[in-house]
């Protein structure tokens, strides 16, 4: 199978593990909003981003090395089993440690809420290491079938702990709980992790050597809360935690494209490690790069000219605010998905280093932004301080990567599209039912000619398909 068709099967699968569990987790935001309070919805948000915040703290992000190291050794069973020991006993007892911390720190609320939080950040932990071991296994499969599992049992226990037992907040973390650890059991019978953990196998010289990859990748995910939790901090500190379920509300549709995105990276960080060291390699990512940003452009298309409906479906309360919000972070998360693309280049070369330095110049960015302004334009200034600073993040990095990996940029084409994804926005924004309609009307355009020549080629792939069964 080509590059092209193996980063399409890829794709494709692990699209069912990402965009499945984020559709079910917009059928519950609907429940979430109309049975919690602001204030319970405010701290959940707050637990959740906290919980990611912490993670590559304890784990020195090692979990990443799963993923890139087991690449180069998929065919060396003994290899593979070497650095699989050395990271699950690692996170095992830096997990049991962060509980404990974990359980000191928040002495100052109830005895449930501190066992359900403590329990959440040890299972998303153990499910981060399984699921990485597991990509760089190659079993993309077991990896979409376990997130999927995880939100299908998520999604029931809200419905049942929430709408009809009254529970509230403890009652959606007792549900996430629950998900999170069913879906640890199914990968590790998955994958049989029992045959590759030995404790013989830890190796000192191995974990200095994942670690020496991994642990640059924690400024960048420290700078990732940055640039996702420093807006709702500063928000809830000038403005209360109401502004900050506000926004909070505002970032749910936009997520929807980052998403897409992260559909793609994880089957592109796949691939551009495998095709790093081809000979074709410049000519092959500069072809990718300019595909993946026409695809985006035109998901971001529809997704702009379908705000309108999709808040009214999906949102419930007092949130009409979060509206106007949603256009600027649209035009952020296209940029943020354009810096990630870019990321997959970094790991094939296992420059973890720029990864960290690029990110942390655009969370400074954020941050700053968020201070100056989040007391002039209130809870606008986090849509804008995010967009401003993934900007900077993508611009930066298409000038950096230069430097280890040549990639040629049509930059008329990215400057024409930018423009009209502007006008669109600027349209979404003023919320006029006929320039809904004639936002609709130009997402089609958009979606034609900016993939025209993938949308024209798929009749001819499936009319050769057809021939070939023809032929047989």
């Amino acid at each position: 199978m080509s590059r092209e068709g193996q980063l399409a099967k890829n794709t494709l699968i692990i699209s069912f593990g990402t965009f499945l569990p984020k559709i079910i987790n917009v059928i519950t935001l609907p429940i979430i909003t109309a049975y919690l309070t602001k204030a319970e919805y405010g701290q959940y948000d707050l637990i959740t981003t906290l919980v990611f915040l912490a993670l590559p703290i304890t784990t020195l992000q090692i979990q990443s090395a799963a993923f890139r190291f087991l690449i180069d050794y998929r065919n060396d069973f003994e290899k593979s089993g070497e650095i699989i020991s050395t990271i699950v006993i690692y996170a095992f007892f830096t997990s049991v440690v962060s509980v404990i911390v974990i359980s000191a720190v928040l002495q100052g609320i109830s005895l449930e809420m501190r066992i359900l939080i403590a329990l959440y950040f040890l299972l998303d932990l153990l499910l981060a290491v399984a699921q990485q071991i597991t990509r760089g296994l190659s079993l993309n499969k077991a990896y979409s079938v376990s997130t999927i599992i995880s939100s299908i049992v998520s999604l029931g226990g809200i419905v049942v702990s929430v709408q009809f037992m009254g529970q509230g907040l403890s009652g959606v973390m007792l549900s996430m709980d629950i998900a999170t650890f069913i879906g640890i059991l199914f990968l590790f019978f998955r994958i049989k992790m029992w045959q590759y953990i030995r404790l013989k196998n830890f190796r000192k010289s191995t974990l200095k050597e994942l670690l020496s990859y991994s642990w640059p990748m924690v400024p960048n995910n420290l700078s990732n809360w940055v640039l996702r939790l420093s807006d709702r901090l500063v928000i809830t500190k000038v403005m209360g935690i109401e502004a900050n379920a506000i926004y909070a509300v505002a970032n749910k549709i936009p997520n929807l494209f980052v998403t897409v995105q992260s559909t793609f990276v994880y089957a592109w960080q796949e691939n551009a490690s495998l095709s790093v060291k081809d000979s074709d390699v410049e000519e092959y990512y500069s072809n990718i790069f300019d595909s993946i940003f026409r695809m985006l452009v035109g998901i971001m298309a529809l997704a702009v000219a379908g705000t309108p409906i999709m808040f009214v479906v999906l949102i419930r309360g007092d949130y009409d605010e979060a509206y106007y919000q949603m256009p600027i972070l649209f035009m952020g998360m296209m940029f943020s998905c354009i810096a990630s693309v870019l990321g997959g280049i970094y790991v094939a070369h296992k420059k973890t280093k720029s990864v960290g330095i690029t990110t942390i110049i655009a969370a400074l960015c954020n941050l700053l932004i968020d201070i100056v302004f989040v007391r002039f334009i209130g809870i606008t200034a986090g849509s804008v301080s995010t967009l401003v600073s993934y900007i900077l993040l993508s611009v930066y990095r298409m000038i950096d990567i230069q430097k280890i990996q040549k990639i040629k940029y049509k930059y008329k084409t990215i400057c024409l599209w930018l423009v009209v994804l502007v006008l669109m926005c600027v349209l979404c924004y003023l919320n006029n039912f006929w320039l809904n309609v004639l936002n609709f009307v130009i997402a089609i355009f958009v979606v034609y000619f900016s993939n025209k020549k993938l949308i024209c080629g798929i009749p001819k792939k499936i009319k050769n398909k057809f021939k070939r069964k023809d032929v047989k």
